[in-house]
């Protein structure tokens, strides 16, 4: 199994999306996401996903919320438990990042963005509301095959 990070950094009614278009192999090659990665050892949720802004972004961030856990299962990777974030505060600007492209976003603009569809899925739950959620999607492939909110 896999533990990753996701950050929806907001500003001005848009979030920091991160096309990404640079690494080789990458099962989202081409797709847009937030910023984010995978634990390193020891690491908390918060620490990782810190971190993990800041590699991506230069950002550091002041003002964040944990906001849910999606679970992917897939029959083509192994299953990931992603911790997910919104952050409305930092200090700085978003620099060169190794993994693509980073752009603002109108979040209504979003959703027409090449996503992975279970994105679609939270986040419209992100911008409805602020509750804690759990959701799981199952793909096979790159189709979603099912998914569940546990609220």
């Amino acid at each position: 199994m896999r533990l990753t990070t996701l950050c929806y950094i907001e500003r001005d009614g848009a979030y920091l999306m991160l096309h990404r278009t640079k690494k080789e192999n990458d099962q989202s090659h081409d797709k847009w996401l937030g910023v984010g990665g995978k634990f390193e050892d020891g690491e908390s949720p918060e620490e990782c996903m810190l971190r993990e802004v800041f590699e991506e972004t230069g950002l550091i961030l002041k003002d964040y919320a944990f906001r849910g856990i999606v679970t992917f299962v897939s029959d083509r990777w192994e299953t990931e438990y992603m911790h997910l974030f919104t952050a409305a505060e930092y200090e700085g600007e978003p620099g060169e990042c190794s993994e693509g492209v980073l752009e603002w976003v109108p979040k209504e603009k979003v959703t027409e963005l090449k996503l992975w569809e279970g994105d679609r899925i939270f986040l419209e739950r992100l911008n409805e509301s602020r509750d804690f959620f759990s959701l799981k999607v199952v793909y096979e492939g790159e189709t979603l095959k099912d998914w569940k909110f546990f609220d």
